[in-house]
């Protein structure tokens, strides 16, 4: 049940982006790899907290920080935000999803977190309820992954990569797990990206040193 339902909620909401299926890239960027983003409040019946917003910026600034200078967020009004960062309510089977979109002339992304674990099945919504570290682990790296997605970073079939495709199988529940097991403290988050090697090397391949 647990399974299945984490297969649903995460891997489904981007069934069409498959690991030989390259995405745009956001940009075009200007020399200093600049990329405006905007954190929206939560939806109604979305179950978002204020914190919520910190594990965005968390996941916004893992990439920032792996990618050696070469792309930068920068907080922005939404109308110049090239990456937007939307909380919605549970429905139709996604936790998270990722939309391509123009911001004026240049390549933009919407992303859609649906915070409320009870949409990925009673299994783990107890045990979301149980260790709220949990909750946030799952949050957190469904940021991390759908902000990969807005990047330009398609799915892929390595089990360690964040960007792996649920639907490749594989032990679910340890993919959280794993990153769940380093934390002491929700502050843990903000210093552990939860990114594979090749996740990186990926993303330094899509956005060149300029």
């Amino acid at each position: 049940m647990l399974r299945a339902a984490v297969i649903v909620s995460l891997a489904v909401a981007a069934s069409a982006v498959t690991s030989a299926q390259p995405l745009p890239t956001l940009g075009p960027l200007d020399a200093s790899g600049r990329v405006t983003y905007f954190i929206e409040d939560g939806e109604p019946g979305s179950t978002y907290t204020p914190a919520d917003r910190e594990l965005a910026l968390w996941a916004l600034k893992a990439w920032e920080r792996v990618s050696n200078g070469r792309i930068r967020f920068e907080s922005s009004p939404r109308i110049e935000a090239l990456v937007q960062v939307h909380w919605v309510p549970a429905g139709g089977g996604q936790y998270g999803e990722m939309r391509p979109m123009r911001v004026g002339s240049r390549r933009g992304a919407a992303v859609y977190i649906r915070p409320d674990t009870n949409g990925l099945g009673p299994d783990i919504a107890a045990a979301a309820k149980k260790d709220p570290l949990l909750r946030e682990t799952i949050v957190y790296l469904t940021c991390v992954h759908e902000i990969g997605h807005a990047l330009g970073l398609p799915h892929t079939d390595d089990f360690r990569d964040i960007m792996y495709f649920f639907g490749f199988g594989g032990d679910i529940p340890a993919f959280f797990s794993r990153y769940r097991i380093g934390l002491r403290t929700r502050a843990d988050i903000a210093g552990s990206h939860g990114l594979s090697e090749a996740d990186i090397e990926r993303l330094r391949t899509l956005y060149a040193a300029r």
